[in-house]
């Protein structure tokens, strides 16, 4: 039986979560989170489940300075699969750099292998740091919005950002302040994607 406090806790959680949605870093504005928010931010992705302790994952905060080397990536990244790109197709590819006031990047660590921990149960952990970190930036205010690309593969970019051999780049986390207000995508229903046995 849950108790009067539980029960507005549980109806808190759940609009917090069906109020999530994806704002693509284009539309977002500054501000963005200050260091103590941003810590706030990586204490919540710390209790994401993690088999035998692992924490299989890391976050790169991209800061001011480190949007040119980052632009200089996807340029390079771009030039990797396509030699014969355009001047004007290398300043988007760097311009996508700038988007965002606050850019995280997520990175798997697949580095250390684990008989009772298989890759996908670290990417999953992965994942789970990502929602955390997603919803304690909503619960202060802020939007998000997931975004990835065939750099973050690229032998440019894992350069730029010393990424080692069995880490894994996966996606970049943009955090900042709505431009304006997006309608909320519907959700499917359960009977969708639940069977029950």
């Amino acid at each position: 039986m849950t108790s009067v406090s539980d029960e507005f806790v549980l109806q808190w959680m759940e609009a917090a979560i069906w109020r999530r949605q994806h704002i693509g870093p284009k539309h977002l504005q500054a501000p963005g989170p200050s260091h103590e928010q941003l810590l706030r931010l990586f204490h919540s992705a710390a209790a994401a489940p993690d088999h035998d302790q692992l924490r299989p994952w890391r976050f790169i905060v991209m800061g001011t300075d480190s949007r040119e080397t980052l632009a200089q990536a996807f340029a390079d990244a771009l030039l990797e699969r396509d030699a014969k790109a355009s001047p004007e197709q290398l300043a988007d590819a760097r311009t996508k750099a700038y988007r965002g006031p606050c850019l995280i990047l997520a990175v798997a660590d697949l580095r250390n292998p684990n008989p009772a921990v298989p890759d996908a149960e670290k990417i999953l952990s992965l994942g789970c740091a990502v929602q955390n970190l997603l919803l304690c930036a909503q619960a202060q205010g802020f939007a998000t919005g997931l975004t990835s690309g065939k750099a973050l593969s690229s032998r440019a970019f894992r350069n730029a950002f010393g990424l080692l051999q069995g880490e894994q780049a996966v996606c970049f986390i943009s955090v900042g302040t709505p431009a304006k207000q997006r309608p909320h995508k519907p959700r499917p229903d359960p009977a969708d994607f639940v069977t029950w046995l």
